[in-house]
C-alpha cells in the first residue's frame, strides 16, 4: 500500500499511515526547517523539498493512496479566513493536478474543521466539485483527539476519504470513538526540571499576574487577548503553529519547580508522536513550536488509515 504524501511538514499523517502499515513511496514539503525533521525521522523516504508548483508530476512514482494536510490558515476561525482568495488557500488546486495525472484509488485529506462550513459551504463544495468529475466518492468526518485519538488535547479537525471505486467507498467507514484514558498529566510529567529558559521568573513580562492565576497542577492554562487574561483547561487547548511566531500562544503549567511554559517535545507528545520522533538537530525553538503546532494527532491518521487499509486491501 503506496503513499505519495503531499505538505507532508514534519511526517505526522506520514507516520500514522506507516503505523497503519502503508509504504510512503514520495513526499513534498516546501518548508526546509520542517523537512530536515521529516527526513531526521523518515530516513528511507524519497522527500523531495520544492514548491509544489514546481514538481513535475511525472517524476512521481506510481502510488495508491494521495495524502495532504493542505495549508489550514486560509480556513481557520483563529485567522482571517480568506479561503481561496488567499494563495495558500489555492495550492489546494496543485492536489487536484495530481489527482488528474495519477488517479490513485484514495484520496486523503486533513484540514481545520471550520472548512465544513466555510463561506457558507461554498469552499468545501468546490473541493468536492474539484475531485468529482475524475470518478471519486466521498466520505468525510469531522473528528477530535480527545474522543478518537486518546490524547489529552482538544483538536478537532475534518477528514475527507475519496476512494475511486464507488463500492469500496461505500464500505468505508470511519473509527468509532475510543475511552480516553491518557491524561494530561501523563504527558506533562511536572516533577521533572526542565531548562530555565522554558520557566517565568521575577523579570519576566507578566510574571506576578501570572503567578497569581496558574495555581493548580492538574490544569493547563493558555494565555487569551491579553496579559491579564489566562484560561485553564482540563485538557490541552488546540496546540498553534502562530505559538512559533508569538510565544504568549504556548501553554503555560505549573510545576514542583514554578511556572514555564511546555516544551516542544511536550507538543509533540500532545501530538501522538512516540519519544523516539525527534526534531532535527539545531533545531531553532520557534521553528519547532511552529513544526508542532502545524502537524496532526498520530493516532487518529494511524486508525483512519487503518480503515483504509481494510478496504483496498
Amino acid at each position: 500500500m503506496r503513499v505519495c504524501s503531499l505538505f507532508s511538514g514534519i511526517g505526522g499523517i506520514d507516520l500514522g499511515f506507516k503505523q497503519a502499515g502503508f509504504e510512503i513511496v514520495w513526499a513534498n514539503e516546501f518548508d526546509e526547517n520542517a523537512a530536515r525533521t521529516y527526513r531526521y525521522n523518515f530516513k528511507d523516504c524519497n522527500l523531495v523539498v520544492k514548491n509544489i508548483k514546481k514538481v513535475n508530476i511525472d517524476t512521481i512514482p506510481d502510488f495508491d493512496v494521495l495524502t495532504a494536510g493542505f495549508p489550514c490558515q486560509p480556513f481557520s476561525s483563529a485567522g482571517m479566513q480568506k479561503g481561496f482568495q488567499d494563495t495558500r488557500g489555492t495550492l489546494f488546486f496543485e492536489i487536484v493536478k495530481v489527482v488528474e495525472r495519477k488517479r490513485p484509488k484514495v484520496i486523503f485529506l486533513e484540514n481545520v474543521a471550520n472548512l465544513l462550513g466555510h463561506d457558507d459551504g461554498k469552499t468545501f463544495l468546490t473541493i468536492y466539485n474539484a475531485l468529482v468529475p475524475f470518478g471519486y466518492s466521498f466520505k468525510y468526518q469531522v473528528m477530535d483527539a480527545l474522543d478518537y485519538g486518546n490524547i489529552p488535547q482538544r483538536r478537532s479537525r475534518i477528514f475527507i476519504v475519496a476512494f475511486l471505486d464507488e463500492q469500496m467507498c461505500d464500505r468505508f467507514k470511519f473509527p468509532e470513538k475510543i475511552e480516553r484514558t491518557v491524561q494530561l498529566n501523563d504527558i506533562l510529567i511536572r516533577s521533572i526540571k526542565h531548562d530555565d529558559s522554558y520557566y517565568f521568573h521575577e523579570d519576566s513580562k507578566g510574571y506576578y499576574k501570572l503567578k497569581q492565576i496558574v495555581k493548580s497542577k492538574s490544569v493547563i492554562y493558555r494565555f487569551y487577548d491579553s496579559i491579564d487574561v489566562y484560561k485553564s483547561y482540563r485538557v490541552c487547548p488546540t496546540l498553534l503553529a502562530s505559538m512559533g511566531k508569538f510565544p504568549d500562544s504556548i501553554p503555560v503549567i505549573l510545576d514542583d519547580f514554578g511556572i514555564r511554559k511546555i516544551t516542544p517535545y511536550e507538543c509533540l507528545a500532545l501530538q501522538g508522536f512516540p519519544k523516539e520522533f525527534k526534531f532535527a538537530p539545531k533545531t531553532p525553538l520557534v521553528k519547532a513550536y511552529k513544526q508542532c503546532g502545524n502537524s496532526v494527532v498520530v493516532p487518529v491518521i494511524r486508525e483512519i488509515a487503518k480503515q483504509i487499509a481494510i478496504i483496498i486491501l
